[in-house]
């Protein structure tokens, strides 16, 4: 007799539904669950999918947002940043026995320690189909040419990295400079199962287009904050057009960072009293800060995937100005829908921050560009259904970007 699974997954090709499977979701960071993969979670388990999202820290309020839509939560403990591979090695241990036990069908893993002893893990595990989202290769590929422990780091990466995606499904990729670099060190065993994504998207409906706010120009970083995010740059900027624009505001939101280069609380307090820049501390939610902000920056001379907050201005129809950097130069339309600068170079960010100070309609006008922008590349619907149709999760509902080349 043919076994029941059989007839049932029959049943739902013929209806053009794909049969429910068992996804276990690998974070590094419980809140990113939700802030960035909740549209994700929410549209697999709407077609009848059954999510258990894992992450290593407890994260209650997180754990308590998924089971809200359905989705289960579990905790797997992991050293996100740490190198030493005693410590991974029991990572892959837990990693093991947890996909022993849930018996998934699908792993899909995302961030590098995920991706690669996640993927590790699902294989040993004998996890039928696995997926990795390549949020971006990070500070390990910035140099084309590294030197010492540099090019050490950069050679163990790349070898993780094969080991971690060998059999993989599909390895999804945010930017050309990331495709270029998982092409050349060949971290794939083929490279059609390589995807180009425009990144995590953006929820158009939660970022709203808003209103431009009244008076004088307001420019916003939100960021980390790590002189990676070019935040001195920023400064050094702002000091330069602030005596020429008294009334024009600089401001920073964001949390502070225990990073050897996250910038330190008397420094930003000299700015602040200094009358240079307004710091505002961090929040849960953006939306009211970008709502109050004429144009968005985000100098960063630190190797982005697609940068969210980039995106999430952009929706609400804020021009932009970032680097030319892979992932931040991959938003914006350089001239339409705001400015590319050099990493480091603070006086070019000056002065295209000056154009804007200068022409008071140019803000709304690349501001609309930027939302026109959003709604046909980075809307997050339809990033999500060209995820879950390559992934053979789901229908394809909305066209989205292309397979990588």
């Amino acid at each position: 007799m043919e076994p029941e699974h059989g007839i049932e997954n029959r049943n739902f090709e013929m209806t053009g539904k794909v049969a429910p499977k068992r996804i276990a979701l690998v974070s590094s960071y419980a809140p990113s669950l939700t802030r960035f993969r909740f549209d994700l979670i929410r549209a697999l388990i709407a077609e009848g999918h059954h999510v258990t999202a894992f992450a290593p820290e407890n994260d209650r309020a997180v754990a308590d947002t998924l089971a809200d839509i359905g989705c289960d939560f579990e905790v797997l403990p992991m050293a996100r940043t740490g190198t030493n591979p005693l410590v991974d090695a029991v990572l892959l241990m837990r990693m093991v026995r947890a996909f022993q036990r849930l018996r998934p069908d699908v792993v899909i893993s995302y961030t590098m320690k995920p991706v690669i002893y996640g993927g590790i893990a699902a294989r040993l595990a004998g996890v039928p189909e696995r997926h990795a989202l390549m949020t971006g290769l990070g500070y390990v590929f910035a140099d084309p040419d590294p030197r010492g422990k540099r090019r050490i780091l950069r050679d163990v990466s790349v070898r993780l990295y094969r080991a971690g995606l060998r059999g993989v499904g599909r390895a999804f990729v945010y930017n050309g400079a990331d495709e270029d670099d998982i092409r050349r060190f060949a971290m794939l065993d083929d490279n059609s199962k390589l995807i180009r994504v425009a990144g995590t998207g953006v929820n158009l409906e939660r970022f709203a287009h808003r209103a431009f706010p009244e008076g004088a120009p307001k420019f916003l970083v939100i960021a980390r904050l790590l002189a990676d995010k070019g935040v001195r740059e920023f400064v050094a900027a702002a000091k330069r057009l602030k005596p020429e624009y008294p009334d024009a505001e600089f401001r920073i939101l964001g949390p502070l960072d225990p990073n050897p280069k996250g910038i330190k609380p008397d420094e930003i307090e000299k700015w602040t009293e200094d009358g240079i820049v307004t710091y505002l501390g961090e929040t849960d939610d953006v939306r009211p800060y970008l709502s109050d902000a004429s144009v968005f920056v985000l100098p960063s001379y630190y190797r982005e995937g697609i940068p969210r907050s980039i995106l999430e201005a952009m929706a609400t129809g804020r021009p932009v100005i970032t680097t030319t950097l892979p992932g931040c130069g991959d938003t914006v339309e350089d001239g339409v829908s705001g400015f590319l600068v050099a990493p480091r170079d603070a006086n070019a960010l000056a002065d295209v921050m000056r154009k804007f100070l200068d022409d008071t309609d140019l803000a709304l006008q690349m501001g609309k560009e930027a939302r026109a922008r959003a709604e046909a590349v980075f809307d997050i619907h339809k990033v999500n259904s060209h995820l879950l149709t390559e992934m053979n999760l789901g229908a394809a509902r909305h066209p989205s970007s292309t397979r990588a080349a």
